[in-house]
């Protein structure tokens, strides 16, 4: 199989040493903002760069190119292949590895786990999920196991962003009947459980339903046995050449309902948004 041939960025960092350094300042710019930066006019991105239109015509023909307009589409051609679909993107991301190496043999089952996933998802049920994790009537309750607490953190993060009333029960189950305890009918818990499956996420969510709670279910292909009590079950595949299962397909399912969730009612978030960023302006928690 033939090697694609490289893109600008690396036909750029593969000749950075033989650079001027005015050539190398209109380099660090475009590497910056890559390929944006270079896809104005040459006048434009030599003025943006603080450099001479002379510096970068000789730097793309060190590049290889006959002039800027072929160096300018050779750039495009690299933005529409960025924005295509994932066969056109695998092939950027393992242009350096033959097609036995891991990093192929991994794009390969990452990209197949998301077309499954996809493929077998029940778009009327993700609504039905999205409209409750959007209802604010009841309270919002997210869960995780050893390995999947790291999703229901992420999963916190951005819905209390959203919505009031969301908590984040704690990785130890010693705690969780103090949660139990303030769970009412209309409530809604997010669960998220892989193999091995934890039999205290079985009986937290057997508790919960009995109280009303509808529980929101993101596991793997093989279903974790939750699914039994879960009001919606949604099926990610994770099986990968490693040891580990990938929780791509699952965080790509969780950003998924994060985003319509946000949608479900956007005036009311934005406004949230809005005063969450006035705290945070107030707390002088982030750089300008």
């Amino acid at each position: 199989m033939s090697k694609p041939a490289p893109t600008v960025r690396e036909t750029l960092l593969s000749s950075y040493g033989t650079l001027t350094m005015s050539e190398r300042k209109f380099a660090a710019m475009l590497l910056e903002n890559y390929p944006g930066a270079g896809l104005a006019s040459i006048t434009v991105v030599a003025a943006n760069a603080g450099v001479s239109t002379p510096t970068v015509a000789r730097l793309v023909q060190k590049l290889g190119f006959t002039g800027f307009p072929q160096f300018h589409q050779a750039l495009l051609a690299e933005l529409e292949a960025k924005a295509s679909g994932p066969l056109r993107r695998r092939e950027n991301w393992v242009r350096e590895a033959p097609e036995s190496h891991l990093l192929n043999r991994f794009s390969k089952a990452i990209t197949s786990n998301l077309e499954q996933t996809l493929a077998n998802m029940d778009s009327a049920a993700f609504d039905s999920a999205a409209t409750r994790l959007a209802d604010t009537s009841g309270r919002l309750y997210v869960v995780g196991g050893r390995i999947t607490r790291a999703l229901a953190d992420y999963a916190f993060t951005h819905f209390q962003a959203i919505r009031p009333r969301v908590t984040h029960m704690t990785s130890s189950s010693a705690t969780w009947p103090h949660y139990v305890l303030d769970m009412a009918a209309g409530d809604t818990l997010l669960m998220f459980d892989v193999r091995r499956y934890e039999k205290n996420l079985l009986r937290l969510a057997q508790l919960a339903t009995e109280r009303g709670v509808a529980v929101i279910l993101i596991t793997d292909q093989w279903a974790s046995p939750v699914a039994a009590h879960a009001r919606h079950t949604f099926l990610c595949r994770t099986e990968i050449p490693s040891a580990w299962d990938s929780n791509i397909s699952t965080m790509m399912l969780l950003e998924a309902l994060i985003a319509a969730t946000q949608e479900g009612d956007w005036p009311e978030t934005r406004a949230r948004f809005e005063r969450l960023d006035e705290i945070f302006d107030a707390a002088r928690l982030f750089g300008k």
